[in-house]
């Protein structure tokens, strides 16, 4: 089961990004492209494709697999950036994160109105990430599809905040 393929990779690296947070690194499973291909695979077959206009990724792991996503499903991928990264014209939204504030954005032209849009990120932690680039995702006059984390950390509810934009969250991992 790709479940615990993935089990096998991720490390636990303790007190990062602050003291207090035990981050799940996934940059060992890129050391693995047999896993790399089963985890698009998987994911792909896991949704309807014939529904998504777009994947939009989350800077920055949520690029790595949401652009092989994208290109497996032959759909545009859309970079969710932090602020101040994408060069063209933007719309920004603030949001609060586990362990701080934030703020992301999203080229202004890349996503058209109507498309249905799956986010794309590593890991579902509280969802305030991938609420925020859901609201991008709306205030574009787009559809938010779904979800899709390599990652899920049950116990910190990330699913009820993003309930509010689709029910359809594909996890393969969770803690």
């Amino acid at each position: 089961m790709i479940s615990k393929e993935i089990d096998h990779f991720i490390r636990d690296i303790e007190d990062f990004p602050k003291k207090g947070i035990r981050f799940k690194d996934i940059t060992s499973l890129l050391l693995n492209s047999n896993l790399c291909t089963k985890i698009v695979n998987y994911t792909s077959a896991n949704l309807d494709r014939t529904k998504i206009d777009a994947i939009a990724g989350v800077e920055s792991r949520g690029f790595l697999f949401g652009f092989l996503l994208a290109n497996k499903l032959d759909v545009p991928f859309v970079p969710v950036r932090k602020s101040g990264k994408l060069p063209g014209e933007t719309i920004k939204y603030s949001y609060e994160l586990e362990y701080g504030r934030s703020e992301i954005e999203i080229h202004k032209n890349d996503i058209s109105k109507n498309w249905n849009v799956l986010v794309h990120d590593d890991l579902l932690a509280t969802g305030g990430t991938a609420a925020a680039a859901a609201q991008l995702i709306k205030n574009l006059n787009a559809n938010v599809f779904g979800f899709s984390f390599i990652i899920e950390l049950s116990e910190l509810n990330g699913r009820k905040k993003l309930s509010k934009y689709s029910n359809n969250i594909i996890t393969l991992k969770n803690y």
